[in-house]
């Protein structure tokens, strides 16, 4: 997982500075849950991407910012396994067959967490946010390629936000989740959008 991260009008106008500091106080940012989303998307027999997403009351995530040096600081984030959201329209619950033990395994580990271990500034507005990312019970290295979209006041509330859009590309087979391997891809491509909060 590439991560989680003046008026609004002005911050958002100018294009905010991910490499030296950002305009907003340090502290911590949590997501807003509204707008969030976490969509994955894996090759279905060679014919179409598959795409699905976990229910936006199934994420949590938390920004301990240090606004003078980004590179400072640390992203932390909870998925709900249990959440999944394929929009199937069959009678089947497809939703509880990619939460069940032969894929993710979400009974016996609900939670997907991933942990911010270094953050890479690497232009104006981009970073490279690596971590550790727990799946399956197992935990390996997972980086998310992130673009700062905005850095501010929001228009409406006032209260200090951050802007991301995240990706990265994990091979499930790492984690164990080997089902269908090769008709159904390894390579899994997730796409992240947030918005976070300075908590009062």
């Amino acid at each position: 997982m590439r991560t989680i991260l003046a008026a609004a009008a002005v911050a958002f106008t100018a294009g905010p500075a991910f490499a030296a500091s950002l305009d907003v106080p340090s502290g911590t940012y949590n997501v807003d849950p509204s707008h969030a989303s976490v969509v994955w998307k894996i090759s279905h027999l060679g014919f179409s991407n598959y795409t699905a997403l976990f229910d936006r009351e199934g994420i949590s995530a938390t920004v301990e910012l240090d606004a003078e040096n980004v590179a400072n600081s640390t992203l932390s984030v909870t998925l709900n396994g249990l959440s999944i959201e394929t929009l199937d329209p069959g009678e089947k619950d497809f939703n509880a067959e990619i939460e069940s033990a032969r894929i993710l395994n979400a009974a016996e580990f609900p939670e997907i967490v991933f942990t911010s271990t270094g953050i890479e500034i690497t232009s104006d507005t981009t970073a490279v946010i690596n971590g550790e990312l727990t799946l399956n019970g197992q935990t390996h290295p997972f980086s998310l390629d992130t673009q700062l979209n905005g850095a501010g006041n929001h228009p409406m509330s006032g209260q200090p936000i951050i802007g991301v859009s995240a990706e990265g590309v994990l091979d499930r087979t790492v984690w164990g989740v080997d089902f269908l391997a090769g008709p159904i891809g390894t390579e899994v491509a997730v796409e992240i959008e947030a918005e976070f909060l300075l908590a009062e």
